[in-house]
């Protein structure tokens, strides 16, 4: 009896060791299960004006699929309530609601940063392996003050599209990437025949916000640089009294009478230049995919004269407010800068037939081959290597700009306005209603001024 009592004893303490080892080994397996996943399980809010709707099933949510499958402990909820028709407002209120996505669209970065709506992401950012492939004048446009507040989200390049078969069929020689002001010029003049139905370019207005730049490489974007402006330097009085020249003498199909727009093709501006009525167009290089599907011409992007690139991205934020930060910048990252992320963007739209709506904000060359092997355009290929010397333009990320190049009022009487705004006054600029050499010194004054305040602001 003795015996099999302490059989029994033995056989119990066996299986209780059992018991407890299949309870340590149950365990460890759920942590590695868990660690694999990511981690415990959340969810982050997402706003931004590129979704879509649910049917449409865009490249963009279909990214945010791909992300879930990839870190399926990170679920990924769209906020349908930030309104793209007041983007600030929204965020506004829903701030004052305690209901701040977590990651949103920046339709500008000084005013989110001021009314403390981001975070400051700098340590996470600083981290990151791919965050350093990011081209750091793309890196420094999305700081303020030293510090990290937005994420470059998608990357663009502002220039010139060139309608490459215009200027075979007139026997002249094609601008390229890097032209010169006046071969540019010389360009569009010669590719003008508004009896044919063909302009030599579309619209004039941005000429006085690039010229400075390509004529001197110590002006950025309408003379911005370290913040200060120039625009009573004879560069910007140049360039907008070339815009003057070619809008006032039928150069630019947007600025003619009806009478001769009736010659081209196209019910609209955008119409007109692919049934090719435009020979050198002013576009981003988000409008690449959509040329490359509906244009039946050549063409090529040949970005600004001298060669400058121009850079304008979109950028994101990190609520100050948000619980997960390190899980939405995993998201963020897949979503923009990551290398892994923007492959599988680049497996996605050749799998699914869409069209890649940003350049790499990465430079890694795996990267760049990837996206050049779906969209190979010789002059975004020039663009990147040039991008050492890039500007980049203001409207989304320097302080006032947007007081200083457009809304600040000058005092100044334009047609029945009798306080015209600094955009309005230089609309005047371009129909010769009044000359640039009178109100440059004024103009310069006033964007100094607004772009002052508004840095004396953010510093408070």
């Amino acid at each position: 009896m003795k015996k099999i009592l302490s059989l029994l004893a033995s056989l119990t303490l066996l299986f209780s060791l059992a018991a407890c080892t299949g309870n340590d080994n149950t365990e460890k397996t759920s942590k590695e299960e868990d660690k694999k996943s990511g981690g415990e399980e959340v969810t982050i809010t997402y706003a931004n004006w590129n979704l879509g709707t649910e049917e449409e099933q865009n490249l963009e949510r279909l990214m945010i699929k791909a992300f879930e499958e990839k870190y399926p402990n990170i679920k990924v909820q769209i906020d349908e309530s930030i309104n793209p028709a007041d983007w600030n407002g929204s965020l506004a209120s829903a701030t004052s609601g305690g209901k701040m996505p977590d990651v949103f669209a920046l339709n500008q970065i000084p005013l989110p940063v001021s009314n403390e709506w981001v975070m400051d992401i700098s340590e996470l950012a600083q981290g990151d392996e791919d965050f350093k492939n990011i081209p750091q004048i793309v890196q420094d446009s999305s700081k303020l003050n030293g510090k990290q507040y937005a994420i470059p989200f998608a990357q663009h390049f502002l220039g010139y599209l060139v309608n490459k078969d215009i200027f075979n069929a007139a026997n002249l020689d094609t601008p390229e990437y890097g032209m010169s002001i006046e071969k540019f010029t010389q360009s569009v003049k010669e590719a003008t025949n508004v009896s044919k139905g063909i302009a030599g370019t579309n619209h004039p207005f941005t000429i006085g916000d690039w010229y400075p730049a390509a004529a001197n490489e110590d002006l950025g974007w309408f003379t911005y640089k370290d913040g200060e402006y120039s625009l009573d330097s004879k560069e910007f009085i140049n360039g907008m009294n070339l815009a003057k020249e070619i809008a006032t003498n039928g150069y630019a199909y947007e600025t003619l009478p009806d009478d001769q727009k009736a010659n081209f093709k196209g019910e609209d501006p955008e119409q007109v230049w692919l049934n090719g009525g435009v020979a050198l167009k002013w576009d981003g290089t988000w409008a690449t995919g959509h040329i490359d599907d509906s244009a039946a011409f050549d063409w090529d992007f040949v970005g600004i004269p001298s060669g400058r690139t121009v850079v304008v991205n979109d950028y994101v934020g990190i609520a100050k407010s948000s619980k997960h930060p390190e899980e939405a910048f995993q998201f963020v990252k897949w979503m923009s800068f990551g290398k892994e992320g923007f492959l599988k963007r680049v497996e996605i739209a050749d799998a699914e037939g869409k069209t890649l709506n940003t350049l790499p904000v990465n430079s890694d060359q795996e990267v760049l081959d990837a996206y050049f092997e779906i969209l190979d355009v010789p002059g975004i290929r020039t663009a990147y290597d040039n991008l050492e010397n890039a500007i980049v333009e203001p409207v989304k990320v320097v302080p006032g700009y947007i007081e200083s190049r457009f809304e600040g009022t000058t005092g100044v009487k334009v047609g029945d306005n009798e306080n015209a705004t600094t955009g309005q006054l230089l609309d005047s600029f371009f129909k010769g209603e009044n000359k640039v050499e009178d109100y440059a010194k004024q103009l310069d004054e006033l964007a100094d001024k607004k772009s002052k305040e508004a840095a004396e602001a953010l510093n408070k």
